[in-house]
């Protein structure tokens, strides 16, 4: 018998004596109001986990994490933003308080949580507005590779940096430009760029980029006052290290700081075992809420 076959065999007789959980079933449905449809797809039991992607990707990023948390007694809610799947409503004159609008009518969809609220890159920032609009739906709030919330003097490259992430997802480029640019703004050294090649919506990040710019940072920046989990990518070129305390110095015992290493700004298809290890580790530690 080959290894392969070998493994398979032996995944299969793990997952059916239940030494390996089977993954959860994905479900996939609509939640509206008003004007709004969000696709959302949902799997596992348990206390709810909402996954936000970052600015133009949507949540089929989180396929590996998903399933690796639901495994662990949770039931985990990826909503497709706005222009992803079949999500569908208005992308213009938006601020980021519309998107909270949206995760709300979700968590309510399921029962009211309260939920934590994982969300990658500007996913963090509709993350913590949720937490500041609908305090009594979020119970916490996992930043992963959030940039500095200001970046210090003299630093240099935030511009090369803006335009890597814009080129990076324009599929008009050469893929070979395109790597270039991912790996630039996105994947550590070693690590594989062409994962996200594709997975970009150009439509969706101009809709976020407005709401973002539309939006104070002071309006959403401090999550209300949820427990906060500051996950980092050690070789991320938009959290210089010596801003890697910034929320632990602002927010204090609220705030827990992890850093992962070998992984940059795309952080989760760079590390997914370490995010899935830590998330949940730090989400077994939150005082329960009903």
């Amino acid at each position: 018998m080959s290894r392969r076959l070998f493994l398979i065999f032996a995944s299969a007789w793990l997952v059916a004596t239940g030494a390996v959980p089977a993954r959860a079933e994905q479900t996939r449905s609509i939640v509206a109001y008003d004007d709004v449809r969000i696709d959302l797809i949902a799997e596992g039991a348990g206390p709810l986990v909402v996954l936000l992607p970052s600015r133009g990707r949507g949540s089929l990023d989180f396929d590996t994490i998903a399933a690796g948390i639901a495994q662990t007694g949770f039931r985990v809610l990826r909503p497709q933003p706005r222009g992803v799947g079949e999500s569908r409503g208005p992308m213009t004159g938006l601020t980021l308080h519309d998107f909270a609008r949206d995760m709300a009518a979700v968590i309510r969809r399921e029962g009211g949580g309260p939920a934590v609220m994982v969300g990658h890159a500007f996913g963090n920032w509709v993350a913590r507005m949720t937490a500041v609009d609908y305090p009594d739906l979020v119970r916490g709030v996992v930043i992963v590779a959030a940039a500095a919330k200001a970046y210090p003097n003299g630093f240099e490259g935030a511009r090369e940096l803006s335009e890597a992430v814009r080129k990076a997802g324009d599929s008009r480029l050469p893929d070979e430009e395109r790597l270039k640019y991912l790996r630039k703004a996105f994947f550590a050294s070693g690590n594989d760029p062409s994962v996200w090649l594709t997975g970009w919506y150009h439509e969706v990040d101009e809709m976020q980029f407005a709401a973002g710019r539309a939006t104070k940072q002071s309006e959403w920046w401090s999550a209300g006052n949820v427990p906060l989990l500051d996950l980092q990518a050690a070789d991320d070129p938009f959290k210089p290290r010596t801003m890697m305390n910034e929320i632990r110095d602002e927010f204090g015992d609220r705030a827990t700081v992890v850093v992962i290493a070998n992984a940059s700004h795309a952080l989760i298809p760079e590390q997914p075992a370490a995010v899935i290890e830590a998330i949940v580790a730090w989400m077994r530690k939150l005082t329960p809420r009903s």
